[in-house]
């Protein structure tokens, strides 16, 4: 007798109308953030500068781009805004580490009232005159090292740090207290370590704060030998301050050509973060 034999069939999946809408609701939303970066970059590769919309650059040159490594006066708010997220981004992840750190230790005194604290400061701020005038008592007025004190401390990066200290299973922190590890060994040992995700998300999250702010420079600074790149790049754009070039190039292609040399190093640096950067995005999400 021959055996009947069940033949399975993988079920159909059913495309919902949510997830139809929802498909394209995003690639609208991505076409709106893509198309004016796209028309930056063409008009960037455009030997003269044109009002309307190309897929691709009628007249390519590279003169552009040229102009702008060759422009001696980009050189020093290039290096000062290397220099300020570099140090910025050490200094804010040192301080939301330790900070993020501190805020679980539950058996401290006045743990409580430190994160309240800090809590306060997210919502209310003693504004722009108070500050300036610490800033002036700190020395700091017409120094690039104004960008590094303002963004080194980032209560919002620290309470992720918190919430993602939290999720380490506490029977880690247990056993390496059973070995006779400290507080601070655990956290150099146990949990930075652990870490990873955390604080490629959150260095990410200060470093672009950092090399992006032109307002705090436009405020704090007047020393043109101390300024970042961005507000060089503004005052290059709005101020028609054009640096001279001996190619045949327009000044809008040389705006272009500026945006991108600004937002080209996070480009290159996104796609080598991207898996922790993904990962990050979801500290404290979920509590188990």
């Amino acid at each position: 007798m021959a055996e009947n034999k069940a033949v399975y069939r993988k079920p159909k999946k059913k495309v919902s109308v949510f997830s139809v809408v929802n498909y394209i609701v995003f690639i609208v939303i991505g076409l709106i953030i893509l198309i004016p970066i796209w028309k930056v970059l063409v008009d960037s590769l455009n030997k003269y500068g044109v009002y309307q919309f190309r897929l691709w650059p009628r007249d390519f040159t590279l003169d552009g781009y040229r102009t702008i490594i060759e422009t001696s006066k980009l050189y020093r708010p290039f290096i000062n805004s290397v220099i300020t997220t570099v140090v910025g981004t050490l200094l804010g992840l040192v301080l939301a580490t330790l900070g993020g750190y501190v805020l679980i230790q539950f058996d401290m005194p006045g743990r409580n009232i430190f994160a309240y604290f800090l809590l306060f400061t997210m919502i209310f701020s003693g504004g722009m005159i108070p500050e300036y005038l610490v800033m002036k008592q700190l020395g700091l007025v017409n120094s690039m090292w104004v960008l590094v004190v303002k963004h080194g401390i980032n209560v919002y990066n620290l309470v992720l740090m918190r919430n993602f200290f939290e999720g380490v299973p506490g029977s880690l922190y247990e056993a390496a207290k059973i070995d006779g590890c400290s507080p601070m060994g655990i956290f150099f040992k146990i949990v930075l370590p652990l870490s990873k995700a955390a604080l490629a998300s959150i260095g990410l999250m200060f470093a672009v704060t950092v090399w992006n702010d032109y307002s705090t420079v436009q405020i704090y600074i007047t020393d043109t030998d101390q300024v970042n790149f961005q507000y060089k790049l503004r005052v290059m754009i709005m101020d028609g301050d054009t640096p001279t070039t001996a190619y045949d190039v327009s000044q809008t292609t040389l705006y272009n050509a500026g945006i991108i040399a600004a937002i080209l190093p996070f480009m290159v640096l996104y796609p080598f973060l991207q898996k922790y950067f993904v990962t990050g995005v979801n500290i404290g999400a979920v509590k188990e």
